[in-house]
């Protein structure tokens, strides 16, 4: 018996869940590393003119298919044309490979958090030792890395409307204003060193946002537009199947160009925010070369020392600091469980509960093997753009680096050349509205995306 799609109530609910997929810890962790070694305001300005542009080719294709197949990336695929349907097959695998590991820093997550609510903070800033000691445990990252994907598991259990929707009309506020507060305190801040030298968040901010054009040359420039791409490329949940399954929860007289628009704002804003939230605070305390952390490094090295620099106030900075990355990691990881759970549930025709339970299990299992990547699984391997990675990493640079821009480029062929953009334009304007940048949606589809994104990839692989 076929089952009824659910919906989202209405599209403040699907730009919340979008925004929510859309926001994770790539926004807060390699964002202001980025804009900080790619020249501030200059990074900045190619990331805004990037995101009007590639990031929203992409964002309107997917929500497009999404919705006008009303199904998930592992049979939308096949609805376009059946000679593609292999493009789904390839979408779908990437989440099942990040799910995992995303759950597992999850579980680093909360063990920080949990660390500043119960009097930890000290030890936790003592960077690499704290750190160290806790991802070699034997136990303990497995604990709270089945706490976060249980927690993860519930709300997509719980479905579109009843948990999806409704827990991010909840968090995403919530981790806006956390977001914001973090932000403005971090250009209140003033430290003196013990060479005497005093730095201040409103010189940190002063590094953010003004360009720096020093020695800034067409190789250096072409580096910081491949930054930027790839970091609005991940960022966006684009090329894993979440974007479509979202789409397809759309109803049908929501207006998409306008729900594009607000993802892109509140993404774009998020990410901006994160900058003004982290580099300040890490200037002030630990000057340039704190800006050198990016990574799991910023967030359990960097920034847990920046903490305890703060005095008392910084177990109250660490704490509010932490509930919003957990916000931002767990919205991610529910969007990321989705976008398997709707699979499942189109290709074999499961019901919601059987199908949220299988994937728990998967990533269940994965999740323990990368979380003992650390301890009994413990190698390291270096290849494309590693060096030294661990099972983690793994899974990182093959369904980031290397299968994500696949599943985009072909995305982008099939729409661009197969079934041809007048599919997504008809879709998008199906009510009458307007679409202003349809003949620059036309012309990225076919033409500039493709070509950035196999820079990408060929960057990637350490072709170029």
């Amino acid at each position: 018996m076929e089952q009824k799609r659910s919906n989202f109530s209405g599209s403040l609910g699907f730009v919340l869940a979008a925004a929510g997929s859309a926001v994770g810890l790539g926004n807060i962790w390699r964002f202001p590393y980025l804009a900080a070694k790619d020249g501030g305001g200059i990074f900045l300005l190619v990331y805004i003119i990037l995101a009007l542009t590639f990031g929203f080719a992409l964002l309107t294709t997917e929500i497009a298919i999404g919705r006008k197949t009303a199904q998930s990336p592992i049979t939308a695929y096949k609805v376009l044309n059946p000679k593609w349907g292999w493009i789904g097959i390839v979408a779908c695998i990437v989440p099942m490979m990040i799910l995992p590991y995303y759950s597992a820093i999850g579980g680093w997550i909360l063990k920080y958090l949990s660390a500043y609510l119960t009097g930890g903070a000290p030890s936790a800033a003592e960077a690499d030792g704290f750190f160290g000691g806790f991802i070699t445990s034997p136990v303990e990252p497995i604990i709270w890395f089945v706490i976060f994907l249980a927690a993860t598991t519930f709300i997509v259990y719980k479905g579109v409307n009843a948990g999806i929707e409704r827990m991010s009309k909840v968090m995403m506020p919530i981790l806006l204003v956390l977001i914001i507060c973090i932000a403005f305190f971090s250009l209140t801040l003033s430290h003196t060193d013990a060479e005497g030298i005093t730095r201040t968040g409103l010189q940190g901010l002063k590094v953010y946002l003004v360009p720096n054009f020093e020695g800034m040359t067409a190789s250096k420039l072409l580096t910081v537009v491949t930054d930027a791409m790839g970091q609005l490329f991940y960022s966006i949940s684009v090329a894993m199947g979440i974007m479509i399954t979202y789409g397809s929860y759309v109803k049908k007289e929501t207006n998409l160009t306008k729900s594009v628009n607000q993802i892109e704002i509140f993404d774009t804003a998020v990410a901006f925010l994160a900058g003004m939230m982290i580099i300040p605070a890490v200037y002030a305390f630990m000057g340039p070369a704190g800006l050198e952390y990016a990574g799991p490094g910023l967030m359990f090295k960097a920034l847990p020392k920046v903490f305890d620099a703060m005095g008392g106030i910084g177990t109250v900075v660490g704490i509010a600091f932490f509930v919003m990355v957990f916000f931002a990691a767990l919205t991610s990881s529910i969007s990321i469980m989705e976008a398997l759970v709707a699979s499942f549930m189109d290709k074999f025709h499961m019901d919601r509960k059987k199908a949220t339970l299988v994937n728990a299990l998967i990533a269940l299992v994965v999740g323990i093997i990368v979380c003992m990547g650390y301890t009994a699984f413990y190698f390291e391997a270096s290849f494309g753009t590693v060096a030294a990675g661990q099972i983690l990493d793994v899974l990182d640079y093959i369904s980031n680096s290397i299968l994500m821009p696949v599943v985009a480029i072909a995305t982008c062929i099939l729409v661009g050349w197969v079934v041809k953009p007048k599919t997504v334009i008809d879709e998008v304007t199906r009510n009458g509205e307007a679409f202003g940048r349809k003949h620059l949606y036309v012309a990225m589809v076919k033409y500039i995306t493709p070509v950035m994104l196999v820079i990408l990839l060929a960057k990637s692989l350490n072709i170029l």
